[in-house]
């Protein structure tokens, strides 16, 4: 049965239980629809349930498959990136551009001269000063610009969804390689058509349900991505490698999120498995000591209960241990 899935899964057949929760999402999504849930509380709970499902695909399960797309075939792998598009609520091809090779190589950056920062998700980017943004106003520009995102995917629907001249973000992060930038940038299109076909199937099953549950829901999870990406970064040092991120070692958390806290780890070796982070910080961890690596009691999406962690300093007074490249 092993040698049959090893032909199946690219890493791990523990990745079977990722793609069955990415199913188990998009089914209860349409299921929820169709049963157009009456009355406050069934509503409330309708809502939270799609809140939290959207919440930990995006933190999770379609950011493990952003790093490494689970199946050996690549027809799955696009398959799989229809659904976790339609469950997220964005291209999950568009995503892995902008966090694979953009988050990933800026390591959530401090502004240049300029007076922006190149990762595009920076803690940094929408501060005042130097030092990190109010969470406030980074949740407010953040969701912002989500919402600009699905204004522009329903406004490229006259372009049958493609990547448009002035998604210049995404022009720019698309591989130059000509067969596979056409690959990836169809695979965007592809996503998109998917992400709205179920928005037209919810409006179809119940538009009360989609404007009052999913829409709401949807804002909420893009609100707490948000939070849990600025309590990873905050307080951290982005000048170095081994500390330019915050994890958290609860047992608990990592066993129900495969292994999602050990996000210093994940910065250092982001091609690397989930199951394979453990032995990351264990490898790494004199390194991680002599830099001040953050390390938070509480998983980041709770960040704002570590009272005790400290910003640092609106201008940087010198960089411990190694810079961070790029």
């Amino acid at each position: 049965m092993e040698a049959r899935q090893s032909r199946v899964f690219r890493h791990s057949a523990a990745d079977a239980i990722l793609v069955l929760i990415s199913l188990a999402q998009f089914t209860t999504m349409i299921t929820l629809a169709a049963v157009e849930p009456t009355g406050l509380w069934p509503m409330l709970g309708s809502f939270a349930l799609v809140t939290f499902m959207m919440t930990y695909s995006v933190i999770i399960v379609s950011h493990l498959y952003s790093h490494r797309p689970w199946f050996v075939s690549a027809r799955l792998n696009a398959v799989m990136s229809l659904i976790n598009s339609a469950n997220i609520a964005q291209s999950v091809q568009a995503y892995r551009l902008t966090h694979v090779r953009n988050h990933h190589r800026y390591n959530n950056d401090r502004k240049s001269d300029e007076g922006t920062t190149r990762d595009i998700t920076s803690t940094f980017r929408f501060s005042k000063d130097d030092g990190h943004a109010p969470l406030g106003r980074y949740l407010f520009f953040s969701l912002a610009a989500s919402v600009r995102e699905f204004l522009g995917t329903v406004a490229s629907l006259r372009r049958g969804c493609r990547v448009g001249k002035d998604e210049t973000l995404l022009l720019e992060l698309a591989t130059r390689n000509p067969e596979r930038r056409k690959a990836e940038l169809g695979q965007i299109q592809a996503d998109r058509l998917a992400h709205l076909a179920l928005i037209v199937l919810f409006a179809v099953l119940s538009w009360q349900w989609l404007l009052w549950c999913y829409l709401p829901a949807t804002a909420v999870a893009f609100t707490l991505v948000n939070v849990q990406n600025y309590y990873r970064h905050f307080g951290a040092h982005p000048e170095s490698r081994y500390a330019n991120s915050v994890s958290h070692y609860g047992r608990v958390y990592n066993w129900l999120t495969f292994n999602d806290g050990y996000h210093q780890e994940h910065h250092l070796r982001p091609t690397s498995h989930w199951s394979e982070l453990p032995r990351v910080a264990d490898e790494y961890s004199t390194s991680f000591r002599a830099d001040g690596h953050v390390v938070s009691p509480v998983p980041a999406v709770v960040g704002f209960l570590d009272v005790r962690r400290a910003p640092l300093p609106a201008v940087a007074k010198g960089a411990p241990g190694e810079q961070a490249s790029g």
